[in-house]
């Protein structure tokens, strides 16, 4: 393998590994959006669970008020 060949090779490994460790970075970084997103989304369906309970809360209590009145 001539001086040239390897010094090509070496090149080419070196762009290899900034592109691994550039994905590796990458990937760390969308895995904690997407720790994030879950995180957000059961958030809000809690919130939501919240929600529909009062919601079902008020709408008994209009029933009742129905009823007596």
């Amino acid at each position: 393998m001539s001086e040239h060949e390897l010094h090509t090779l070496e090149s080419r490994i070196e762009e290899l590994v900034r592109l691994c460790e550039q994905l590796a970075h990458e990937n760390q970084t969308l895995l904690g959006r997407h720790s994030d997103w879950a995180s957000e989304r059961a958030q809000l369906i809690e919130k939501n669970e919240l929600a529909k309970s009062k919601v079902e809360a008020m709408i008994s209590r209009l029933k009742s008020l129905e009823q007596d009145g």
